[in-house]
């Protein structure tokens, strides 16, 4: 298996002993941020500070006022770093030491644009906005993808250009203080998921849209009331289901190409998903040509256990055969993986020709053994 580990520029950069240890760990590809969502990101092997606050969604490349002139949507510089161009510092001293290095783009998920610009963010049926999450549906959010991927990229030599919330993002999300665990069932998460913005109504051929938005709120207020938490099916009609979800569908199509258009011919894609086409999130579902455009698809592994090894031999049936499937396994979890190793062996088994694995910088001490444990287990089904 090919393992590609994650990492921030200022684990790169701000960490001497980095480079020799991915050495150690034999990792193929270091993934660098080079835009990222708003984190707490913790250093471990810093001598000078414990973490790291990024405050909001940025771009960790030169913001060039001629890309971004005129457009509403645009990043924000990262005064948490000290370098202008910590994310091409960290591509560039990565590859001088012989390490390839891949882009890790982060494109909808923008806390601070979805809430200085709520009309482009994912609306609920409830009228309420998700500021976490920019729409595919939007123009706007699609230039500023694309902008932001042809800015990210420019002038690096790059292994791959990994795509992170490519697609939509929906209700179940950390925000702030979050207190909605546990509170939704599945099928309620799902409702909630669906975007309601004018952009996506005007794509529900057939449908009233203030029709839908009331039969959404009627089941979710039906499912509500069953309090039944585990419940994972709807009453809504299959009809109006196979409109909302193809309008989805077709955003991400648009907001995909838009980004890909930016890259050069020959570009390795490496885009994060989900084989259920309602999922949203980093890793949202596959629309029907997703994977074509792929040279990878990144499955959500970091449960350990016999789901996810289920989800990539599931993947590996339906995807194309020279499409890879790689599984996104973390290392740095509250708890352990119980044995990563033999984890990362029945993934293998299972279909996975990647391990895509989270986080170089995160992982401390403490927690090096496992990724040390898991590189040798993807090195041994290569």
């Amino acid at each position: 298996m090919k393992v590609t580990g994650y990492a921030y520029p200022w684990d790169v950069l701000g960490d001497p002993g980095f480079l020799s240890r991915v050495r150690d760990l034999e990792a193929d590809e270091v993934a660098v941020a080079l835009a990222y969502h708003s984190t707490r990101a913790a250093t471990p092997y810093s001598a000078q500070r414990t973490s790291v606050i990024a405050r909001t969604a940025a771009s960790y490349r030169p913001l060039r006022e001629e890309a971004w002139r005129g457009r509403e949507l645009r990043p924000a510089a990262p005064d948490w770093v000290a370098q202008p161009d910590s994310g091409g510092d960290a591509v560039r001293l990565l590859n001088a030491t012989g390490v390839p290095a891949a882009a890790w783009l982060v494109l909808t998920h923008n806390s601070q644009l979805g809430t200085e610009f709520p009309q482009y963010s994912v609306r609920n049926c409830f009228g309420e906005s998700y500021p976490w999450a920019l729409c595919p549906a939007q123009p706007a959010v699609r230039e500023y993808a694309a902008t932001l991927t042809a800015e990210a990229v420019a002038g690096l030599e790059l292994s791959s250009v990994i795509l992170e919330a490519c697609g939509p993002l929906g209700a179940v999300h950390q925000h702030q203080h979050e207190k909605t665990d546990g509170v939704w069932a599945p099928a309620v998460a799902r409702l909630l998921s669906i975007c309601c913005c004018e952009a996506c109504a005007e794509d529900w051929a057939g449908f009233e849209p203030a029709e839908v938005r009331e039969t959404l709120r009627t089941e979710v207020r039906r499912l509500l009331d069953t309090a039944d938490l585990g419940v994972t099916g709807d009453r809504l009609p299959a009809k109006l289901k196979d409109v909302v979800l193809a309008t989805r569908q077709r955003a991400t199509d648009e907001l995909r190409a838009a980004v890909l258009a930016e890259l050069e011919p020959g570009t390795r894609i490496v885009l994060h998903g989900a084989l259920d086409p309602w999922v949203t999130g980093a890793l949202p579902g596959l629309t029907p040509t997703a994977a074509h455009d792929a040279a990878s698809v990144v499955l959500q592994n970091w449960a350990p256990g016999q789901g996810s090894v289920d989800a990539v031999a599931a993947a590996r049936r339906v995807l194309p055969g020279d499409v890879a499937i790689g599984s996104y396994v973390t290392a740095v979890a509250a708890s352990p993986v119980p044995d990563i190793e033999a984890y990362v062996t029945e993934l293998g088994k299972a279909g996975a020709a990647e391990l895509h694995l989270y986080h170089l910088g995160l992982a401390g001490p403490g927690r090096w053994p496992d990724l040390h444990a898991a590189t040798a287990a993807a090195h041994s089904v290569r």
